[in-house]
């Protein structure tokens, strides 16, 4: 038995549809990923800002003047 035929007009569909679904989850994928190295980078920087308070180079109004201009701000 043969399977159904599928002319040049449903293939180009088939072929796009995948290709959209695709693009979709590898837009999701690296979205993810973005987000997360994002956030490691913010709590590297809060760990470092808090280091230097604790040895003494900086005061803690300065650290929290650091932490409050990394805030998340309207990126995206």
């Amino acid at each position: 038995m043969h399977g159904p035929d599928i002319d040049g007009g449903q293939m180009i569909a088939i072929v796009g549809v995948v290709f959209g679904c695709f693009i979709a989850m590898l837009a999701i994928l690296v979205g993810g990923i973005r987000s997360t190295i994002r956030t490691r980078q913010r709590e590297q920087s809060r760990r470092e800002i808090a280091a230097y308070i604790a040895e003494g180079s900086m005061t803690a109004a300065e650290g929290e003047r650091l932490m409050a201009a990394g805030e998340d701000r309207d990126e995206d």
